[in-house]
């Protein structure tokens, strides 16, 4: 069975400055929202590409739950989900974690080994 978790305090605080959110003019609206999904999108985008994406989805989510209930829904999930994954961490053992990091060093081991076997270029020639 599943076991119910408490509203992350962050969806709390936004639904209270939802009201006065809605207060501020039309224009200003809409430019907080485009901002928000600029910045949701550039977090996306750093899924796959280097950048801080683990930081700035949760922000463009923030900022969009202000305006829209699914931006809401989603950014409580993805708090609840984080807590978890954090709460998992944390109970982890000596030997998972030594088997982490020893799975690490054979990954790398093996990109070396492969880039030394197979004569792969680090940088490309001009």
């Amino acid at each position: 069975m599943e076991e119910r978790r408490p509203r992350p305090k962050l969806v709390e605080r936004l639904e209270g400055r939802r009201a006065t959110h809605h207060q501020r003019s039309r224009l200003y609206r809409i430019g907080f929202t485009t901002l928000g999904m600029l910045i949701l999108l550039g977090g996306v985008v750093m899924l796959v590409t280097p950048g801080p994406a683990f930081v700035l989805i949760p922000i463009g989510l923030a900022m969009l739950a202000l305006e829209f209930t699914w931006a809401e829904r989603l950014l409580e999930k993805s708090l609840q989900q984080a807590q978890i994954a954090q709460e998992k961490a944390a109970n982890t053992t000596t030997l998972q974690r030594v088997l982490g990091v020893l799975a690490g060093l054979t990954a790398l081991a093996a990109c070396i080994a492969g880039i030394l076997l197979w004569d792969i270029p680090l940088l490309p020639d001009d």
